[in-house]
Order: C-alpha cells, then sequence, then structure tokens
C-alpha cells in the first residue's frame, strides 16, 4: 500500500453553529430560486386538494431521496477517483520497475 494512505489526517475543530440572525440573514439573502423556496411554495397553495397535498409530499420524498442517492454516489466517485489514482501511481512503479528488470537481464545475457 503506499504511504498516502497510512498517513492519518488531523481534521479541524468544527466551527461554531450559526446563530438566529446569521440563519435569518442567509435566508433573507437566498434567491427566489432556491430549491426550499420552491418546495414550499408548491406545498403553501392555497387549499390544495387533498389527493395533491399527497402527490406533493410523495413528489418531495422523491426528490429527497433522489438527492440523497446522489450525494452518495458522488462520494463514491470520488473515493473511486482517488483508488484509481492511487492504482495508476502503482502500475507505473511496476512499469518502471519491470523495465530496469529487462535492462538488468539484458545486460546480464551479454
Amino acid at each position: 500500500m503506499s504511504s498516502k494512505g497510512k498517513k492519518r489526517v488531523v481534521l479541524p475543530t468544527r466551527p461554531e453553529p450559526p446563530s438566529v440572525e446569521q440563519i435569518l440573514e442567509d435566508v433573507r439573502r437566498a434567491p427566489p430560486s432556491d430549491p426550499m423556496f420552491v418546495l414550499l411554495a408548491e406545498s403553501s397553495e392555497d387549499s390544495p386538494a387533498p389527493g395533491k397535498k399527497e402527490d406533493s409530499e410523495a413528489e418531495r420524498e422523491h426528490l429527497y431521496q433522489q438527492s440523497h442517492s446522489y450525494v452518495e454516489m458522488n462520494q463514491r466517485l470520488q473515493k473511486a477517483c482517488r483508488l484509481l489514482k492511487e492504482k495508476c501511481e502503482e502500475l507505473k512503479q511496476a512499469g518502471v520497475t519491470l523495465e530496469q528488470n529487462v535492462m538488468d537481464i539484458k545486460e546480464k545475457a551479454l
């Protein structure tokens, strides 16, 4: 295994959670096209039909599951990318070693 895998990563300390004022400021600055506002606007329509409310909840759940799946797949892809880079470096090193061994054998054969 490469030396990269053996290094211990020191994580920075967690920041303090935002204050109520900071949260409110963040909400005020969010654009109207923010996905949360779009979902809230859809769910707070004037007197929605009973079936419509269930559809809306099902759609929100579907969107949440889709987002969750995307995040998981993104993490898996990043991990696979790191693994491929490590394997590529190992293969390059093995190629260099193989070339050196071939050169050594050729020199001994002469």
